[in-house]
Parts: structure tokens; C-alpha cells; sequence
């Protein structure tokens, strides 16, 4: 693989710069395209500065890469019931450009969903690829319309595409501040002696996995030749708010809560199956006690 050339669209965002990181200890060859410079370089990385709106800067940037990783939006789970035509308008249909461009190039399209919104509410847990996707909040339903649209492209192009939809990841490098990421808030508002707020009674449960981890599939993924599209990306373990509160409550003894009303983008609990991707990347993956500590000292340090 280290004659392949990989693009991270969105390579300056929390998974995109922990990707990149990833794939260049592997030995390939890294590009990440983003609209500013990143604030902390890898020496081992391209990186190129432009609009992923801009219909020739995009063209120009994926020629010739072999493996892309689309891991861009504009839009994020708690703003997109206001802003959510930004995402129809523009994240969906420049996505949709993007894969016609694909169509002639022989390369792989990996695009990352939200497995943490496009499930909406679910019975049975945990999820598996083949339930049926019911979002709630347009973040999710802009993933799903993504989606669909890649599977005909799929069809008809000579690139291969790939969807995967990862849970809640956490880990270094994530920033509540951009609209996700509990733990990093919880850790962060601890030790700025802020309460952390909480929306709802604090029982949400989510699929929380480390960021180390998501990298090591995402990598592997782009090794797979198999027939499956849908990759969940996840853990497969639920753990709730409160459940966070009292992990980093074990660590630093000055956590403070608020309690607000619930919100009506939060689906009550989301833990998603994860034996697919387990077949075909073995991870061993980090205990949510042992990332959450490493997340704090990452952060106090």
C-alpha cells in the first residue's frame, strides 16, 4: 500500500487529522485537503489549502489518488434542524458531484456516515447494517440521502465506494465547541472548574470508541475487496452520560453538572453491531475507562 495514494477530504477535522496521522505510521502516501492549514503539521503529510465547493479545486485534487477518504461536513448533529439547508444544498450536492467526477477514475471512495443518527430510533440493539434507517435530525437524514446516492453511483462507476458509518468516537484532537464530543466536554469544562451540561436526564446512551481505533478500521477498510458497501464502526458497547460523569468522576473529583431539558435531535440509546467490521479488521479495542483517561491526560497535559 505504500505506492497508493490516499486523499482525507476534510483532513483537518478531528477524524480526518487523527487518519492521517494513521495511515502516514503505515507508510502511505498522505494527502489532506482542507480549506485553511492545519494548526499542527504531520512532516509526513501533503497538505493542500482549498474549497471543496469549488467544483475545479475538487477535481483537481482527487486525480490520481488510488484511496479517498470523504470526511468532510458542514453541518453537525445539534445544529442541523437550523441549518439543515446547508446540508441539503451543499454538503449533499457537492458530494454528488464529487462521486460523478469518480465515475471514469479507478479508485476507492470511503465515505464516512454517522452511525450515531441515520439509524434514528431502533428496537433492537444493537444495530445492525441491515436495520432500517430512520433519522431524526437532518444531520442524519443529509448522511442517508448521501448514502443512497452512493450505492447507484457505486453501480454504475468504476470506482469502488464504501460507506462507514461510525458511532460516537472520542479520543485527542476532538473539540465539544464544533457541536459533538461528550467526553471531551465533560473532561475539558472539568478542568476549567465549569459545570458540564447535560440535555436531558443524562441517560442517553451511546456507542463511545476511541479514535486510535476508528484509524486501525478505517485503514483496513481500504485494504477490504470484498462485496459489502456498509461498515458499522463502532464498539458495540453502550454507555450512558451519567456513566461518562462518573468514569472522570473516579479521575478528578470536581466534575459539576447542569441538567437542561432534553433535546429532540438526541435519540435515547444508539449501540451499534460491530461483527462486520470485526471480520474484516480485528481490532483490539480500547476500554472506554482506559480512553477516557488517556483523553484527560492528554488534555491536562
Amino acid at each position: 500500500m505504500s505506492d497508493k495514494n490516499v486523499l482525507i477530504i476534510g483532513g483537518n477535522g478531528f477524524i480526518g487529522s487523527n487518519l492521517s496521522r494513521h495511515l502516514a505510521d503505515l507508510g502511505w502516501k498522505v494527502t489532506s485537503f482542507d480549506i485553511a492549514e492545519p494548526p499542527m503539521p504531520d512532516s509526513r503529510v501533503e497538505y493542500i489549502m482549498g474549497d471543496f465547493f469549488d467544483d475545479n479545486v475538487l477535481a483537481s485534487v482527487i486525480k490520481s489518488k488510488d484511496i479517498i477518504y470523504h470526511a468532510l461536513s458542514t453541518v453537525n448533529p445539534g445544529n442541523s434542524n437550523q441549518k439543515y439547508m446547508m446540508g441539503y444544498s451543499r454538503d449533499f450536492l457537492q458530494t454528488i458531484k464529487l462521486f460523478d467526477m469518480l465515475k471514469e477514475q479507478d479508485a476507492k471512495l470511503i465515505f464516512l456516515s454517522s452511525g450515531g443518527t441515520v439509524y434514528g430510533v431502533q428496537e433492537q440493539q444493537p444495530i445492525s447494517e441491515n436495520a432500517s434507517a430512520r433519522p431524526i435530525n437532518h444531520y442524519g437524514n443529509v448522511k442517508l440521502c448521501i448514502e443512497n446516492t452512493l450505492r447507484v453511483f457505486d453501480i454504475q462507476a468504476k470506482s469502488k465506494m464504501m460507506i462507514a458509518r461510525i458511532s460516537n468516537p472520542y479520543g485527542p484532537g476532538q473539540d465539544h465547541n464544533k457541536g459533538v464530543g461528550f467526553i471531551d466536554a465533560v473532561i475539558r469544562k472539568t478542568l476549567a472548574g465549569e459545570p458540564v451540561e447535560v440535555w436531558g436526564d443524562g441517560e442517553i446512551i451511546r456507542d463511545y470508541i476511541y479514535i486510535a481505533d476508528v484509524c486501525k478500521m478505517l485503514g483496513n477498510l481500504a485494504l477490504y475487496e470484498g462485496e459489502e458497501t456498509v461498515f458499522n464502526v463502532s464498539s458495540a458497547t453502550g454507555t450512558s452520560q451519567n456513566e461518562i460523569i462518573e468514569i472522570v468522576k473516579q479521575i478528578d473529583s470536581n466534575v459539576s453538572c447542569v441538567y437542561k431539558p432534553g433535546r429532540s435531535v438526541d435519540v435515547r440509546k444508539i449501540i451499534l453491531d460491530n461483527s462486520k467490521i470485526m471480520s474484516v479488521s480485528p481490532v483490539e479495542l480500547m476500554d472506554i475507562k482506559d480512553g477516557i483517561r488517556s483523553v484527560y491526560n492528554y488534555l491536562k497535559g
